[in-house]
């Protein structure tokens, strides 16, 4: 089959490679019929290429058929249309039940100290086969391969694999009081969805991103929003009667604007040899901080710091005066999406989609192009804001 593989650091290109195959009796073979580019793959293109393999498949949004099932699997069939959640989990263990299935105790890497396995994400996290291919093996099928109807298109579902719950989480994380100011830091997919989010459950949303095709996007859907400039952290506090908002999401995580010095420390690393770039990453790694950093300033006193973008830093600095004295709450993590699909799957399915997953795809390719894609959406050239691959 053809998939799209790592090959290097800014590198990646759509080769043959061994279809899956059933290896556990709770295994499912769904052949892809969409799987989208994550803001998150960008992270292994450019930073995490060290705990890469040549070769691996990346892809962790994807969606499709059922074409093959292992004899214990039970709640999947041959032809089901089903989601694939990003987090690979058992739902039956002690976290799973807590609905904290990113820490799931059948699936974590252990070896490494990290969470539940993921798709497509690195030795960090399973070296699991990604879903940027025309097939996925997936592992304990019952949990993990969603039914969804057969009548809707592939955008208003394929979401649920990962940004749609991930935006839903962020702002329950965020912790708003009712009819609250939701602050959104990054208008990427994911700050897209958590906008449109925010303004569906009756908040006022206040969003910044420095991409014009981004911010007219979320105009569309009710969200005020402003350029990114210097003087952003005062523009949120003026916009909340000089107070900043009762909760910020920050939907950029770790490779933000406005860190040139970290960002080429970033580069530097991920073209040293890997063990020795492996060593520097988990013991003295930084991220770059400023849309942190802008949370932290402009979030009101006693509000609350959501982070829905991956961070993976071990020696970031954190100004814990300030956050003590303003008394500030952050959470923080990768979605859980099993404990929120039932949540969203009304919304996905509601004749008026009130989220808007009709209105975020703006390229969508086949598999062949997705090398091309990368940079694309790397550069937000084009007005890209989000890629879905079709094998």
């Amino acid at each position: 089959m053809r998939a799209l593989t790592w090959q290097a650091t800014k590198k990646v290109a759509v080769v043959d490679v061994p279809d899956p195959v059933i290896q556990e009796p709770t295994d499912a073979i769904v052949r892809i019929t969409s799987s989208a580019i994550c803001g998150s793959d960008l992270h292994l293109y450019d930073v995490l290429g060290p705990f890469l393999a040549k070769g691996d498949v990346l892809g962790h949004e994807p969606m499709g058929i059922v074409e093959e099932v292992g004899p214990e699997v039970r709640n999947v069939r041959v032809g089901d249309r089903v989601v694939i959640p990003f987090v690979i989990a058992c739902g039956t263990c002690f976290m799973c039940r807590r609905g904290l299935t990113t820490q799931c105790e059948t699936t974590q890497n252990y070896d490494h100290g990290t969470g539940a396995t993921l798709y497509g994400y690195t030795e960090l996290y399973g070296s699991v086969p990604g879903g940027q291919a025309e097939r996925l093996r997936v592992p304990l099928a019952d949990f993990n391969a969603y039914r969804v109807g057969s009548e809707l298109p592939d955008d208003r579902y394929l979401f649920l694999s990962d940004i749609l719950p991930t935006a839903w989480q962020g702002v329950q994380y965020a912790q708003l009081p009712e009819h609250g100011v939701l602050g959104v830091i990054g208008l990427g997919p994911v700050g897209q969805f958590v906008s449109r989010i925010g303004v569906h459950l009756g908040h006022r949303v206040v969003a910044v991103d420095p991409v014009p095709e981004r911010r007219a996007m979320a105009e569309r859907h009710g969200v005020d929003t402003f350029d990114l400039s210097d003087d952003v952290a005062d523009w949120f506090r003026e916009a909340t009667d000089g107070r900043g908002p009762d909760g910020i999401v920050d939907a950029v995580g770790m490779e933000a604007h406005g860190n040139p010095g970290t960002a080429a420390v970033q580069s530097a690393v991920g073209l040293l040899p890997d063990p020795v770039a492996q060593k520097l990453m988990t013991t003295v790694g930084v991220d770059r901080m400023a849309a942190m950093t802008l949370a932290f300033d402009a979030v009101r006193r006693g509000g609350t710091v959501s982070l829905s973008g991956v961070y993976a830093g071990v020696a970031d600095p954190v100004p814990f005066m300030n956050l003590f004295d303003k008394q500030v709450t952050l959470r923080m993590g990768q979605c859980n999406v099993h404990a929120w699909r039932d949540e969203l799957l009304p919304l996905v399915e509601d004749s008026s989609d009130p989220l808007g997953t009709e209105d975020l795809v703006t390229h969508r390719v086949p598999l062949e192009e997705a090398a091309r894609m990368y940079d694309i959406f790397r550069d937000k050239e084009d007005g890209c804001i989000k890629v879905v691959l079709t094998p």
